[in-house]
This record gives C-alpha cells, sequence and structure tokens, in this order.
C-alpha cells in the first residue's frame, strides 16, 4: 500500500489542531456540548490514530450546562513548550442570532476562551486561566525568542460591520498564562469573509498566518498570508486558498477548511483541516465534520503549496515517510462494567454525571436516571457515540419499568435538540408502549406516534439499522427470536448540519446511544444490559 484513505478521524471530529513531539503526534478536536470536552488522538505514523484523552473532565474546567445546540468547546489550539503541553479553548456561552457579514442588526455573543497546561498528555490537566472574551478559536503561537502569543478572531457585533472583524493578537506571560501588553489587530481577512481559526508558524524569517475562511459550509477554505514582522503587515498567498472544496457538493470530501500545520522531522510539511463527506445525491453530511490530513510542501518562494490540482483536499494522499505504528488496542465490545464510562461514549455539557447515570448501581448495567425532556440544555440523562459510518446497526437491552406518561427511555439517533429519532419505552394506562418521537427541522415539528400499544413483561430489546440516508428502528421481547421492524423508514439525513431549522447553529454530527426521560421529577432509573455499534 502506498496511500491511506482520508479522513483519519472518522464522525464528528472538527477543527483538528495538531502537534509533534519528537516522534508522536497528537490531533485535538471540537466536542461543542459533549462532555468531557476536547478530544485528543495519538499517532506515530500519521496513519493510524487512537484516542488518549479528553482532558476538560471536571467542573472546574468546564461546565456547559445551559450552553446552547453547537456551543460549547469550539477550535482547541494544543501546542508544545517548555516541557508541558498547552491547549486554548473557546465555552460558547451564547450563539446570539445567526447573521452574515455586514448585517443591519446587532448580533450579541458570549465566548470565554481559556488556557489549560499538562505534562503528559494523558494526565491531570490543570485548571483553567481565563484569557480573553474577545473572540473565538484562540491559539498559542511560541516564538523562537521564548515569547508566546495569543491569537483569535476578533467577534464585531455592530450594525453594518462584518461579524468576523479579522484576528487580533497579544502576548502571552508563559509562567502566569496571562495576558499581558495590548492586542493588536494583524490581519482583516480576504474577500472570502468569515475569518476564523488562525494559527501562527515561523518558516525560513516569515510568519506564515493560517485561517479559515468563507463560512463553515461548502465554500469553506484554508487560506494563508505572511509577514516579515509578527504585527504585519500580511502578504496574502498568491493562490488564495492552500486547501479547499469550494463550490462542490458531491465529492469525496467536501466543505475543507479550518486547518493546522505540522511538519516531521525531515521539515516536511503536513496539514490536518475539517472535511465532510454528504450522503450519495444528498448535500447533507450526517457523520459531521471530519478530520482529513494531507502532505504539502514548501515553494522556492516560500510559499505553502498543495499538492493537489486547485488545493483540493485528497481523498487518497501518498503515505508519509515513517514507519507504519497501528494500535493493538481491542475495540469496547459493548458491554458494561464497573469504573469509567466507555471512552467510546459521551455525555451531555454536565460535569456531574453522577446525576445522569451508574456503572455501579447494579454491576453489569448502565443505569440512567431519568432526566430532563430530551432535548434539554441543562440537565439530560443521554450517553451516545459518534456515528462513524454510512452503514451501521445499533442494538442494546432495557430494562425498564415507567410509572406513567412521563417517563420513557430507549435508543436514540441524535443531532440536537432540534434533530433526533427516539424509539423509547413509555407506559399509558396500564400499558407499556413502544413509541417513536421524531424532531425534524424538515417539518418544523416534533411528532410522536405509537407503535407497539402494549409491550410484553420484562426486558426489550431495541435496534436502530442505518443504511445511509434510511433508517429503521427494530423490536423483540426478552426472549430473542425475530426482530419485529417498525413498518416505516425515518429520514437519517435530518441529523446533518445542512438540516436546520433558520438562524441555528449546526457544526456537529451525528450520534447514537441510549436516553431516559422522567419529566415528573422523580428520576426513574432505565437499565441497560449492552450497547453495541456494529459497521455494516
Amino acid at each position: 500500500m502506498t496511500r491511506f484513505h482520508n479522513p483519519i478521524l472518522t464522525g464528528f471530529n472538527p477543527d483538528p489542531s495538531i502537534v509533534r513531539v519528537g516522534e508522536d503526534f497528537y490531533i485535538a478536536t471540537s466536542t461543542f456540548e459533549w462532555f468531557p470536552g476536547v478530544q485528543i488522538h495519538h499517532s506515530r505514523d500519521l496513519v493510524h490514530w487512537r484516542l488518549v484523552g479528553r482532558p476538560l473532565s471536571r467542573p472546574a474546567q468546564l461546565d456547559m450546562r445551559g450552553d446552547p445546540d453547537s456551543c460549547g468547546v469550539w477550535a482547541p489550539d494544543l501546542s508544545y513548550a517548555d516541557g508541558r503541553f498547552w491547549l486554548a479553548y473557546t465555552d460558547v456561552k451564547r450563539f446570539g442570532q445567526s447573521t452574515l457579514n455586514g448585517a443591519s442588526s446587532v448580533t450579541l455573543r458570549d465566548f470565554h476562551n481559556y488556557l489549560v497546561t499538562c505534562d503528559r498528555i494523558d494526565g491531570e490537566w490543570s485548571d483553567p486561566v481565563y484569557l480573553n472574551s474577545s473572540g473565538f478559536d484562540p491559539a498559542l503561537f511560541h516564538d523562537d525568542d521564548g515569547r508566546s502569543w495569543l491569537v483569535n478572531m476578533l467577534w464585531d457585533h455592530r450594525p453594518g460591520k462584518p461579524r468576523f472583524g479579522g484576528i487580533v493578537v497579544q502576548e502571552l506571560d508563559r509562567s502566569s498564562g496571562a495576558l499581558v501588553g495590548e492586542r493588536r489587530l494583524i490581519f482583516e481577512g480576504t474577500e472570502r469573509g468569515f475569518t476564523e481559526g488562525p494559527h501562527l508558524y515561523k518558516h525560513d524569517g516569515w510568519y506564515h498566518l493560517l485561517v479559515a475562511e468563507g463560512g463553515t459550509g461548502w465554500d469553506h477554505a484554508v487560506v494563508m498570508a505572511r509577514s516579515r514582522n509578527l504585527f504585519g503587515p500580511y502578504e496574502v498567498h498568491p493562490d488564495g486558498a492552500v486547501v479547499t472544496a469550494a463550490g462542490s457538493r458531491d465529492g469525496a470530501l467536501t466543505r475543507a477548511g479550518h486547518g493546522d500545520l505540522v511538519e516531521l522531522a525531515d521539515g516536511t510539511p503536513w496539514i490536518v483541516y475539517l472535511c465532510g463527506r454528504p450522503l450519495p445525491g444528498r448535500e447533507r453530511c450526517v457523520l459531521g465534520r471530519e478530520t482529513a490530513l494531507q502532505p504539502m510542501r514548501w515553494d522556492e518562494q516560500g510559499w505553502l503549496r498543495s499538492l493537489t490540482e486547485n488545493a483540493a483536499p485528497d481523498p487518497q494522499p501518498p503515505l508519509p515517510p515513517l514507519p507504519p505504528a497501528p494500535w493493538n488496542e481491542a475495540a469496547w465490545d459493548g458491554d458494561f462494567c464497573e469504573g469509567p464510562l466507555p471512552p467510546d461514549l459521551q455525555w451531555l455539557r454536565t460535569p456531574y454525571p453522577d446525576e445522569l447515570f451508574s456503572l455501579s448501581a447494579r454491576p453489569g448495567f448502565l443505569r440512567l436516571y431519568g432526566g430532563e425532556t430530551v432535548g434539554s440544555q441543562f440537565r439530560q440523562a443521554l450517553v451516545a457515540r459518534r456515528q462513524q459510518h454510512f452503514r451501521y446497526t445499533a442494538t442494546t437491552r432495557i430494562e425498564f419499568d415507567p410509572a406513567d406518561f412521563q417517563q420513557a427511555a430507549g435508543l436514540i439517533c441524535y443531532y440536537n435538540s432540534t434533530k433526533f429519532h427516539y424509539l423509547l419505552v413509555t407506559r399509558d394506562g396500564d400499558a407499556r408502549q413502544l413509541q417513536v418521537m421524531t424532531a425534524s427541522p424538515d417539518e418544523a415539528r416534533l411528532g410522536m406516534k405509537t407503535v407497539v400499544s402494549a409491550l410484553p413483561d420484562g426486558a426489550i430489546e431495541l435496534r436502530g439499522e442505518v443504511d445511509f440516508e434510511k433508517l429503521r428502528f427494530a423490536w423483540r421481547g426478552e426472549g430473542g427470536g425475530a426482530w419485529q421492524s417498525l413498518p416505516d423508514s425515518l429520514d437519517l439525513s435530518i441529523l446533518s448540519d445542512e438540516a436546520s431549522l433558520p438562524g441555528l447553529p449546526n457544526f456537529t454530527g451525528a450520534f447514537v446511544g441510549l436516553a431516559c426521560q422522567d419529566m415528573a421529577g422523580t428520576a426513574a432509573p432505565a437499565d441497560f444490559a449492552f450497547f453495541r455499534y456494529e459497521p455494516s
């Protein structure tokens, strides 16, 4: 094999930031409202990656209760200096109304930027140092003179102004983590607009600024500029974008943008960037924004250049000149045992998981305590994993005896509070029932349908089969036997960025998992014996 397949991090893994420390490579990606915050993957050959940690795991580091959908942790930046790792990140508290550049109205948003550090990538990360709230996408640049600088995009809420007001820089005191001096505007972006995701590098005496532009949709792009002085002026790259699939809505890799650079030991540059893979014949990416990687080159004039025609993302790049280093780690088998939650799984927003679930209350089961309504932005008992394949089967066995119609639990395919398909066990009168609840932005409604009016006693097994844009639920009783498929096929394509109610943020991807609600507030539990995710 002389080539590998993109994306390298499949499913919802956007906004990659990459760093090399010796022979090891690490990528940090955004987690938005999913807890714990930030995913960090590790590789030694740029091809095989494993999850090594989610560093924002304590209330002191991150509390996203009340954060709107697709807010929370945006664009973490991972760097290494003075023998330790540095991680800057944004916690978005308010998205506000979504408006384009130069809109006539005021657009208020709240995003707070923080910094944590650790001497080990998989260690206990520090409590956060507050940095600023002037804009999102903070990133650190450690200059060769021993000084460090924070760059971030500048948010301009004023009527008639570009919302994305450019890139600002301010010095960071490494000893305290505090910002010092004044911030300076160093780059106002190009005509593509939406200038964000900045990273600074130094190469052959030039300061190179990399930014994301064009928005996070089909016109997304990685754009570069350079200057002899940190504070500019910056000359825009003669090619404009160095990676983009702008204009393409049906390629193997689309929506390419928001990148970061790393150099191998021999000086060869490689770029990581986010991308999307549309459903065949549908302009919807249910796998969310994923992470891809490909080689670049420095030309004779000192500009970074793509190896592909028109700076296109490469679905099958050449292998890097590194020894193969696959990880010999067994995948989770779907069974539950005492200890931490299996690493495949995350939950939403709260840093207090004991309020939501337990792996010790009933050994061998995941117990979910009925929480707020499905889609709540505060205390929702929902534990799920990323959808990483266009075709998969998810199954679980649930033991749950709801007291009334306000209690429900089951299997859910979930994007956010406005987009999900939920196969749930509940009660109506004297009978346990099986219902399907669907939130669809295409229909702008939340619907619920009873599909089995009287379930048998005992445990119930639930199944979801996904075949690209189609989802079909099924169930069977405790004794096994044949699956009872529900007659209707559901539209899975609504679990994508591209399907949306007007004005809402959509930056994540589809999940599948387990949920439990008790709208009476008594925290009635549901016990799940296993949760299996099997690619087809």
